[in-house]
């Protein structure tokens, strides 16, 4: 008999517990629906885009005079439109960031090519780095001296070599092999940065012990600006970016900045978008600016304008660090940071609709 009660109240107890588990199980949100709500779908903006720098700094409307303010918006605009046509008739977004960078490089405006600054010991030496962001390939000179344009090879580094980075003499070796354009050092020689390498040592000279190194030297840092850089989002979906400049104006040692540095200085992935960085090397290369710009994205589902906001404005400058980025990403939403007082910069859309800037305002 106790058998036939306890039996019914046995069921009882089990159903009400599913029950329980029921509406327990109700109120929350199901594995399908969490990812809804964090993770919506992305909206392309662009078929196709490009951004380009020419450096960021101290960068003052009234140092500038007229016609140099003109020359720079003119050059910047001949960089862009070659990138630009380049995607529009279907090209590869890496063909697109190295013949813009090579204009760049040409010029005597930029820290970069034709317009390195000069090392403490009255050289040029050029560093250079381009990635591929559909296959993660990527490629970096650092220290030539002879190599007209290294963003070619950073490029040919990334394409024919099993390596990622060449430097020096080696770097140079490789470049004569790949029958790249060499050309004596003296190229390299423009009159206003040789006056800049003058007027930085006077400036160091008349500091205290403590005061004169490079690193630490405000006017010293001030005169590193204008490395150039691309990003560029082409019609096949794939992104690529490129760096190129001539470092740090009295640099000493060997020393090498973020530009040759994948993940510091250049980045590009299919996933989140393309970076191309320009500011005070050193603090870039602790922060891996260009690669946490994409992380942010990737790990934490930030817009590309709210990922590079928080590296530039907040990250970099509690570093201690200044300067700024180009990007683009795969919607070919794009993206020109900085937290200085400048940073020559323009972008083209898939319309054709172009941005010019130098200052902050």
């Amino acid at each position: 008999m106790k058998k036939l009660i306890y039996f019914p109240l046995l069921m009882l107890f089990f159903l009400n517990c599913k029950d329980n588990q029921k509406a327990s199980a109700s109120q929350q949100p199901t594995s399908t629906e969490a990812p809804k709500a964090n993770n919506s779908e992305s909206k392309k903006v662009n078929e196709f885009a490009i951004v380009i720098h020419g450096g960021a700094g101290t960068i003052l409307r009234e140092n500038m005079s007229v016609e140099d303010e003109a020359a720079y918006n003119a050059k910047l605009e001949e960089a862009i439109r070659v990138g630009h046509e380049i995607l529009k008739n279907g090209g590869s977004s890496l063909d697109a960031v190295e013949k813009t960078i090579n204009v760049l490089e040409n010029s005597p405006l930029f820290n970069a090519g034709k317009g390195a600054v000069f090392t403490n010991a009255g050289t040029n030496e050029l560093d250079a780095s381009i990635m591929d962001g559909k296959t993660l390939n990527a490629g970096a000179s650092a220290g030539t001296k002879t190599v007209k344009n290294p963003i070619n090879l950073a490029r040919a580094v990334m394409e024919n070599s099993p390596h990622v980075m060449l430097s020096g003499e080696g770097a140079e070796l490789f470049a004569k092999e790949q029958n790249l354009e060499l050309v004596d050092p003296s190229y390299f020689y423009t009159e206003s940065r040789f006056k800049a390498l003058e007027r930085v040592k006077a400036a160091e000279d008349t500091k205290n012990a403590r005061d004169k190194t490079a690193f630490y030297d405000p006017i010293i840092k001030d005169s590193k600006f204008g490395t150039v850089g691309c990003v560029a989002l082409d019609k096949n979906g794939n992104l690529a970016a490129g760096t190129s400049t001539g470092g740090m104006t009295n640099k000493r040692w060997g020393r090498i900045g973020d530009a040759p540095i994948i993940g510091a200085g250049t980045y590009a992935n299919n996933a989140t978008c393309a970076v191309s960085s320009t500011g005070w090397g050193e603090y870039f290369i602790r922060a891996m600016v260009a690669h946490d710009i994409s992380a942010l994205m990737d790990y934490k589902g930030l817009s590309l304008q709210e990922a590079a906001r928080e590296v530039i404005q907040k990250k970099v400058p509690d570093l201690g660090g200044d300067g700024g980025i180009v990007a683009v990403d795969k919607d070919g939403n794009m993206v020109m940071e900085f937290n200085t007082a400048g940073m020559y910069r323009a972008s083209m859309d898939a319309s054709g609709k172009l941005t010019v800037g130098i200052y902050k305002d």
